[in-house]
């Protein structure tokens, strides 16, 4: 039997779309202390702040989001997205305080929330249902190369040029954005099946699909343990002396992702979930410990390969099951509620562990979250593994004639 077609124009602008504005919040997370130091003269006590109103103003927006993708439609919800994040944008060149910035990002944060949400339910309806799990996960590379790109490009042009050149990338990425968003063409899935429901999600199920609360919290715990990799591994290569391989970690977690990504999406397909997730995340513990071990550059490097192969399979692999979950209908809700999570697990990890560097130093932070990481593998075990596992049986006896 002939594959349905993957590679088509909309999964391409969607995938795109999702790109460039990940390039563009990767881009400022980096960038943004350092313009904030620099031109504004902020307290380093006020730099946490710049990411976590940002985070908490994402996480408040994508339930609502959600919510809106039932009644408005997926694109029309993304179309809002994308352009209050271009408007978002194009202010960082007017900000001249700290309050003003702060203020600038919680509206930059309800941009990126709306934005987000929408593609990751959009992806999944334009996505093929026998290719999902491959489909997502080259969705999700794109979104893994937008984490490489996003500092490389910011760092490399604050560096060398102004904190301009980058409000002006960020610009412009915003309007390819729009642009790659306006040429989508997505049956809206939304609002021609929310006419169909007996009764539409009142309370809590309006903003939550409870289908996919399970993963959800799985990836919550995942993302607690990753926050330690993107919040603190540039501060601990420089205080090891890896400051030239430090460079080059995201590099490596990116080819390890690009190399793996052809054959995981097909085993997701083919065998289960199961058989990617509990390898995926045992990549990410062994990465993160060896992390805390290393003590030259190739042991670094080492350890972001497995922790790019491990953690860029998880995001995909776990977002591809909530949506799975849900009914069609329901794939922006189902979205919504595992990037909550996600996000909340992430803006957590940064400010526990931050504190708990501060406490045990950064070696005994990377070995308290491998073994977080390795919880995740019992979390998953316990409120998704078993059931998926006895589901693929009672499939694969029903394909036998039982």
């Amino acid at each position: 039997m002939q594959k349905s077609k993957l590679w088509t124009k909309d999964f391409l602008a969607v995938s795109l779309t999702s790109f460039f504005v990940f390039v563009i919040f990767y881009m400022l997370t980096v960038t943004l202390p350092l313009f904030a130091i620099d031109e504004l003269h902020a307290s380093k006590q006020s730099l946490g702040l710049i990411v976590t109103i940002f985070l908490v103003s994402g996480i408040v927006f994508r339930p609502l989001a959600g919510k809106w993708m039932t009644t408005l439609g997926q694109k029309k919800v993304l179309l809002i997205g994308v352009f209050i994040f271009l408007i978002g944008s194009i202010l960082y060149m007017n900000i001249h305080s700290l309050s003003a910035l702060l203020l600038l990002r919680v509206l930059h944060g309800i941009g990126f929330g709306m934005s987000t949400t929408a593609t990751g339910a959009i992806v999944a309806n334009v996505i093929p249902e026998q290719r999902k799990g491959e489909g997502m996960g080259y969705y999700a590379t794109f979104m893994n190369l937008a984490m490489v790109v996003g500092p490389f490009v910011g760092l490399t042009l604050t560096n060398t040029l102004s904190h301009t050149a980058v409000f002006t990338v960020a610009v412009v990425s915003s309007v390819l954005a729009v642009l790659c968003s306006l040429v989508l063409r997505v049956p809206d899935v939304q609002a021609s099946s929310a006419t169909n429901e007996i009764q539409p999600a009142k309370g809590l199920a309006a903003f939550f699909e409870y289908r996919s609360l399970p993963i959800s919290v799985a990836g919550l715990v995942v993302a607690f343990s990753y926050a330690s990799v993107i919040s603190f591994v540039s501060i601990y290569a420089k205080e090891m002396g890896f400051t030239q391989a430090s460079s080059f970690f995201f590099v490596v977690y990116a080819v390890c992702l690009l190399a793996s990504r052809p054959f995981t999406g097909k085993w997701f397909d083919q065998y289960g979930e199961n058989s990617v997730v509990y390898p995926s995340i045992l990549s990410l513990a062994i990465g993160i410990f060896l992390l805390s071990q290393a003590t030259t550059s190739w042991v670094f490097l080492l350890a972001g390969a497995l922790i790019g192969l491990g953690f860029g399979t998880i995001t995909s692999s776990f977002q591809s099951i909530a949506v799975k979950k849900a009914s069609p209908h329901r794939r922006g809700v189902a979205t919504a509620t595992f990037f909550v999570f996600f996000d909340s697990g992430m803006g957590l990890g940064s400010f526990l562990l931050g504190i708990l560097s501060t406490a045990a130093g950064y070696k005994g932070m990377y070995v308290f979250c491998s073994i977080v990481a390795l919880l995740a593998i019992a979390v998953y075990l316990v409120l998704h593994g078993r059931k998926s596992q006895k589901q693929r049986i009672i499939s694969q006896n029903e394909s036998l004639g039982k």
